[in-house]
């Protein structure tokens, strides 16, 4: 009997987790998507109380934002920063300022010429997030190819979704996987 190879299981728990997500978004009332996310906020609190640079993300679709948690960041004086693409590049480098263009994998990101930062946390968007902060992503392999020399430099990764984005149980993981210190939802934190 063949046994799956991890990248058709990926692909399979990444479908799951997609829909689940999608299905869970859509059913939200009016209003109670932003107070979900003022929620993740402040478990956020105390991972931004310790970071200088803060790098983030521009959520797309039924991804949790985490916006509501960096304007709090901005106010206490920290360097917000996101994922900047150049190109056809497929590996980012974090950029202070705004998403105020649209990048080459129709991300919004800051401008091209913003400056060059290196976040001590990072907050990252996940498919779904296993035991250990195994953390499945959207299978292009971004984050992966950078997390390795941010964490080298001592970042505090962690991985921000909704709560049934965490998995009771292994993900399928591959050596280049990064995981993630922490996994943090509108109802907790878990650091691994």
């Amino acid at each position: 009997m063949a046994v799956p190879s991890p990248q058709s299981q990926k692909e399979s728990l990444r479908k799951q987790a997609r829909s689940a997500r999608m299905t869970f978004v859509a059913g939200l009332e009016p209003g109670a998507k932003q107070a979900l996310e003022q929620q993740l906020a402040a478990h956020l609190s105390d991972f931004i109380e310790d970071a200088r640079v803060i790098g983030g993300y521009a959520a797309i679709g039924s991804e949790i934002s985490p916006a509501a948690a960096l304007a709090v960041a901005a106010d206490a004086g920290k360097t917000i920063a996101y994922p900047t693409f150049s190109g056809d590049d497929d590996e980012f480098r974090f950029r202070a300022g705004e998403p105020v263009v649209t990048g080459p994998h129709q991300i919004s990101q800051p401008h091209g010429d913003a400056p060059l930062v290196t976040p001590d946390l990072i907050l990252i968007p996940l498919v779904a997030c296993g035991d250990g902060g195994v953390r499945l992503g959207q299978g292009k392999g971004h984050y992966d190819r950078v997390l390795a020399g941010l964490v080298d430099k001592g970042a505090k990764l962690v991985g921000i979704g909704w709560q049934m984005q965490r998995i009771d149980g292994p993900v399928p993981s591959e050596k280049w996987d990064i995981p993630v210190h922490a996994f943090c939802s509108p109802r907790a934190c878990e650091e691994f």
